[in-house]
């Protein structure tokens, strides 16, 4: 059974997404305030978050710093804002995904599905893999974790999945609609700078220099690869 944290002050919103989610057989835990989410996501393992920009306390932007530094659970940012600056924003706080308020609950269900299946799909498809290793960096593909030397390193999921991507098909060159259809899936409201967004902060947490990269490259004009 998965299990998610709903977090969101509306309790109208939050009692609509779990009776709907339970339907679907998801065990459900909700919160109210930023710092509930966080003391919820310390103490329990979910394998996804829906979170609310808009909280007392904490703000879900900062809630989402605060969740990165100890889990890379999905995040769904759930706003009222539709501005790109604020999307921008919670992709870099650490989101994995974003859905502008009022959504249509069919299509949350459709995201979570989405996002749990890929987890799935990448965690059952790698476990006969083991480890990816490129220079320094080492991937374990069973566990999720990075290893960069001696550190680990904590990635989102979107992140790690773009990594292993790249990893895998060692010289291929991903343009970022590719990234897109391959990570974030066909239909997806996302666009280019989502992409740009993640690689940027994937390059901060893994590369010594990310304008000197040693495992994500560019290639003008065309798209992201790995050579190693």
């Amino acid at each position: 059974m998965n299990r998610i944290l709903v977090v969101d002050d509306e309790k109208l919103i939050v009692k609509g997404l779990k009776f709907s989610l339970e339907q679907d057989g998801i065990e459900v835990d909700c919160a109210y305030d930023g710092e509930e989410a966080i003391a919820y996501a310390s103490d329990n393992d979910y394998d996804m978050i829906l979170l609310d920009v808009m909280l007392p306390k904490l703000t879900g932007f900062e809630v989402c710093q605060k969740i990165r530094e100890f889990s890379s659970v999905p995040i769904i940012m759930l706003t009222a804002k539709g501005e790109d600056d604020d999307k921008i924003l919670g992709l870099n706080c650490g989101a994995d995904d974003y859905m502008t308020k009022p959504f249509n609950i069919l299509e949350v269900k459709a995201r979570i599905n989405a996002i749990l299946r890929r987890a799935s799909s990448s965690y059952n498809g790698s476990r006969s893999k083991g480890v990816i290793t490129c220079g320094e960096l080492k991937m374990f593909t069973d566990s999720r974790r990075v290893l960069v030397g001696d550190k680990e390193i904590k990635l989102t999921s979107k992140e790690f999945d773009i990594l292993k991507l790249l990893l895998n098909n060692s010289g291929r060159i991903y343009s970022r609609d590719d990234l897109l259809r391959e990570i974030w899936g066909s239909g997806t409201p996302a666009d280019a700078r989502t992409v740009d967004v993640h690689v940027r902060r994937l390059r901060e947490k893994i590369e010594d220099n990310p304008g000197e990269p040693k495992y994500v490259f560019t290639k003008w004009g065309s798209g992201y690869y790995n050579k190693r």
